[in-house]
């Protein structure tokens, strides 16, 4: 039995080196060089402990590395590359993939005669009397009839297909094809057989009756498989579909828009040969410049052709000082975010604390009910309490605050709880302290518990009051267990991205800022709009950025607050 349990973890650990090893070659062929670095590291650490028996001990630790480095060191490696890139929006490729498209991307080639389009109608099979995307093309070209069938898949980009092709042949080149009727004239044409297959006219741009089924040709075919294709071939050259004049679409012979050149320049005092991109419709250079390719058009205007991930140095750190419309509203979150986390550990821990003095009293009744019902807010979750806050106590219009407390109750006016950045913050600070307290009242009453008795007894004594047993014995002894977990607190709630994002969106809006900065908005919130939802796009490079940021400052406060809450273990000593 113990043989046949040591064949089985020998064949598991084949299956587990084999899954890595073949994971390290994929994401390196695919351009994750860092993440399939960080796995051939670990898969040569997990061996080194298996096999070598001085390293055994090491193996429990396994796991615990493996999610290490593949959740936690490389996210910030990455984090911080990222940081000193231009990646977002119009930069998410890299170089060489952006000159691959350039040179292969149907998008990238123009018409070479507009008004000469080429004849065509889509036929395909119907099911009963529906269409189908199993579809042929009859085209004619210099007054002959040719034959495309469905293009196929030439160049990917992972799931994305960037260019399919299709070939163009004539119907006479094709065995057992028959036209119904036989004509050269393409309108005339109905029906189309070939082997076992009958298809029936779909759509052309010519034929009025067909007009009917030109919403299915144009989702089904149109930008299913035509958008990215080109049919080819040697002697009339390359077809692809496009939008003509007359909004109708229709095919035309297309040529390559670019293409490579290469120049030879002096750098410095040598001359070198350099690659660089041609206009082949108006014979100009590509500009090349903040990692991006721009086309210059008659007047002398550059138009943004297509970018790619470049190094920019600290480029997006000098964004952050130097914009005075990203500075002004960063240095507004970055004063608020301080203020954000101190007033929620100050409020959390002064309320849990005054909860926990008074159920720690052994002669107050109903203890067990009180501190159950105090629970509740830690242990409902805080998706669903945010959303009541913000949708029944905190709705401008029928809020629980503004309609019966404010307005039958006092007969007050409404508050703008979320157009207002000071009641926006009071309402953020609020709900946090509502989900924060039980938390602390529940570490502090662990705490005051185990606080000897015989030091209130000799205090007591010693004619001390309640005021001063407070604050000479009891607080200085919940400190000392209490310290490192407000320092956790602070360093949870300086990155408390569920509960502003679900209340607030951040908002209200600061003016006259390029980014979308809000009133209510932490650093890290920020850096979430400043990745998924500019109004620019994605800006993955500067989110990065303040990323780096933010963990600089958690890492450097949380330090200096260890430091910090090291004293009050004197008070034990």
């Amino acid at each position: 039995m113990k043989f046949f349990l040591k064949i089985v973890g020998w064949f598991l650990l084949l299956i587990f080196n084999a899954f890595l090893f073949w994971s390290v070659i994929f994401l390196f062929s695919h351009g994750l060089k860092g993440l399939s670095t960080v796995l051939l590291i670990t898969l040569l650490m997990i061996d080194f402990f298996i096999f070598n028996r001085k390293a055994y001990p090491y193996r429990y630790l396994i796991p615990a590395l493996f999610f290490l480095f593949v959740l936690v060191l490389y996210p910030i490696y990455f984090t911080i590359k990222t940081a000193f890139t231009n990646y977002g929006t119009g930069h998410l490729i890299t170089k060489e993939e952006a000159l691959y498209r350039i040179l292969t991307d149907p998008n990238f080639t123009y018409i070479r005669d507009e008004e000469n389009p080429v004849p065509y109608s889509v036929f395909c099979v119907y099911d009963g009397i529906k269409p189908t995307d199993d579809f042929l093309i009859l085209f004619k070209v210099n007054g002959k009839l040719h034959i495309g069938f469905k293009p196929l898949p030439k160049e990917r980009r992972g799931t994305e297909i960037l260019l399919s092709e299709g070939k163009l042949s004539m119907i006479e080149e094709i065995e057992h094809l028959q036209i119904v009727p036989e004509s050269k004239d393409l309108d005339e044409i109905k029906v189309v057989k070939l082997k076992d297959k009958v298809y029936k006219l779909l759509y052309s741009p010519d034929i009025p009756e067909t007009v009917k089924f030109s919403a299915f040709f144009k989702t089904a075919i149109g930008q299913k498989y035509l958008s990215k294709a080109e049919y080819v071939h040697p002697d009339i050259g390359t077809i692809a579909l496009r939008i003509a004049k007359d909004g109708k679409w229709r095919f035309f012979r297309v040529e390559r828009l670019y293409r490579l050149s290469y120049v030879e320049e002096m750098v410095g005092n040598r001359l070198k040969t350099r690659m660089i991109v041609v206009n082949n419709r108006t014979g100009r250079r590509l500009i090349e410049e903040d990692g991006a390719f721009y086309d210059i058009d008659d007047e002398g205007n550059k138009h943004f052709v297509i970018g790619y991930i470049d190094y920019v140095g600290t480029r997006n750190f000098e964004r952050i000082v130097k914009d005075p419309k990203i500075a002004g509203p960063f240095l507004k979150i970055f004063i608020w975010n301080f203020i954000w986390a101190s007033l929620s550990v100050v409020l959390t821990f002064t309320v849990g604390l005054g909860f926990a003095l008074i159920l720690n009293d052994r002669y107050l009744r109903g203890r067990v009910i009180y501190r159950t019902l105090l629970i509740i807010p830690w242990a409902v979750p805080a998706f669903i309490s945010v959303l009541v806050w913000r949708n029944g106590m905190f709705n401008e219009t029928y809020g629980v605050i503004n309609k019966f407390l404010l307005g039958k109750i006092l007969g007050l006016g409404p508050i703008k709880w979320f157009n207002d950045p000071f009641w926006a913050k009071f309402a953020c600070l609020t709900v946090n302290t509502w989900l924060g307290f039980p938390y602390m009242m529940t570490v502090s009453l662990g705490a005051l518990q185990s606080i000897p008795d015989e030091l209130y007894e000799v205090a007591s004594i010693d004619g001390a009051n309640r005021w001063q047993r407070f604050w000479r014995i009891t607080f200085p002894l919940i400190m000392t267990t209490v310290a490192p977990l407000l320092v956790g607190s602070f360093a949870f709630n300086f990155n408390n991205f569920v509960n502003i994002y679900l209340l607030t969106q951040g908002g209200p809006p600061i003016p006259n800022t390029t980014t979308p900065a809000g009133a209510t908005d932490i650093l890290i919130s920020y850096t979430y709009k400043l990745a998924f939802e500019g109004a620019r796009g994605q800006d993955f490079g500067f989110a990065s950025a303040i990323s780096v940021i933010i963990f600089l400052l958690v890492a450097g406060i949380s330090f200096v607050n260890f430091k910090i809450s090291g004293a009050f273990e004197e008070v034990r000593r």
